[in-house]
């Protein structure tokens, strides 16, 4: 199936590994081109190199608003347009409650809440003005269901949730959508402890009816179906991809 993103242009965040290099990567196989963003500039480099000409990587701190604000200039500068934003970037620091010192949920709030509405904000100008435009929001399963030591990171990624229904309904008759995907466990570096231990893969995946974790490719699928006018209609959605496992719960 032609999905219709050849010559299209993205901002694809966290793209240094996991979820989001998969995106990244996904993105320029189906011809479009990738503005890849994150703070480790060597994964993202090498990246690009594997995709010469379709994915440029830029160094970005999500907690910095500015240096996130300044992706949108520069994915126009280098590629002429933009269509798709990807706000896949995000922290996810375990610990109690009463242990968790207020800063550090600043910090959570700052990337995985004010860093996607610094760039949402910077892509709007261009995504409205031309009447099209795509915003997709990488969540996890927190989002729909609080986690025990990850207060912070699931009210995070709560927010995310309700951000996304709502400027859904703001952009949806000016021609932008704006959707969510909340991974369940996928087999990337971020689960790296899970995997290579063999008793904390088998609990892991005894949650999941497929029986087995996700490939970060059939994440990368998805965010290239929403990326696309074939998703024209879709607006406003939250789609879970955990092999079964939230609808387990």
């Amino acid at each position: 199936m032609d999905l219709q993103l050849k010559g299209s242009v993205a901002i694809v965040t966290g793209a240094s590994r996991g979820l989001g290099r998969a995106i990244a990567a996904g993105l320029a196989a189906e011809g479009a081109f990738v503005l890849a963003a994150a703070r480790s500039t060597d994964a993202l480099n090498e990246l690009a190199a594997e995709h010469e000409g379709q994915i440029e990587a830029v160094g970005c701190d999500m907690a910095d608003p500015e240096q996130v604000a300044a992706l949108v200039p520069k994915a126009i500068e280098r590629f002429g347009r933009l269509d798709v934003v990807v706000n896949n970037a995000g922290i996810a620091p375990a610990g109690k409650f009463t242990d968790m010192p207020l800063e550090r949920w600043r910090e959570v709030f700052d990337v995985n809440v004010f860093g996607p509405v610094a760039l949402i904000k910077a892509a709007a100008g261009p995504l409205l003005a031309q009447g099209s435009g795509k915003i997709i929001n990488i969540g996890s399963l927190s989002s729909l269901r609080g986690k025990p030591v990850l207060a912070a990171y699931s009210s995070s990624k709560g927010a995310l949730v309700r951000m996304t229904e709502a400027l859904s309904g703001e952009w949806a008759s000016l021609g932008v959508q704006v959707n969510m995907i909340a991974p369940g466990g996928f087999a990337t570096e971020a689960q790296r402890q899970v995997i290579e231990d063999p008793k904390m893969l088998e609990r892991r995946v005894r949650k999941i009816p497929t029986g087995r974790m996700g490939d970060s490719d059939e994440i990368a699928a998805l965010a290239c179906y929403l990326a696309s006018p074939l998703s024209n209609f879709v607006t406003g959605s939250c789609y879970t991809i955990d092999g079964g496992e939230f609808a387990k719960l």
